[in-house]
């Protein structure tokens, strides 16, 4: 029986490549910045850059990074449990809950997120930043603000079956 590496089990999208260049005394040194999104369509999503003389071992490096900075995220039935906003920078994320059948209202990298988080139906709006990485980091900031039910009962002191009365 073949034991399966736990990183095998993640998914890893890139959000970015830039060629990026430090002029120094003797030229210019290029390399290459690349933004990757990971997840397990299961509730697990995670983020990060990395950088390289070449683009293979940049994605390489922001994956493993990606993977050591990985989010649950509360799914509740194919969605998320309560509206949210998320902020990074001068980013804004709106991330509302959909109904069963809705599908994925996202575009760019907050889509390319929400998918590998294994959300299936969600209303998103981003709001004043276009940049691609400044709106997937804000919509990891807003699936890291959301809680589940259980979290929620235990803050207020209630037992789970009288917060939702």
């Amino acid at each position: 029986m073949e034991v399966l590496d736990k990183n095998d089990l993640f998914e890893e999208e890139v959000i970015r490549i830039r060629r990026v260049t430090k002029v120094v005394k003797g030229g210019r040194n290029m390399r290459f910045s690349v933004s990757v999104v990971v997840g397990d369509r299961n509730g697990k999503v995670g983020l990060a850059n990395g950088t390289s003389k070449e683009i293979p071992l940049a994605i390489k490096k922001a994956s493993e990074k990606a993977k050591k900075n990985l989010i649950t995220v509360p799914i509740v039935d194919g969605t998320i449990p309560y509206y949210v906003e998320g902020k990074y920078g001068a980013g804004r994320v709106v991330l509302r809950p959909a109904s069963g059948g809705t599908g994925l209202i996202a575009g760019g990298a907050i889509r390319k997120v929400v998918e590998l988080a294994g959300i299936k139906n969600i209303l998103t709006k981003r709001l004043k930043s276009r940049n691609m990485l400044i709106n997937a980091r804000a919509t990891i900031e807003g699936l890291r603000k959301l809680n589940t039910q259980e979290e929620i009962a235990g803050k207020r002191g209630l037992p789970e079956e009288e917060l939702w009365q």
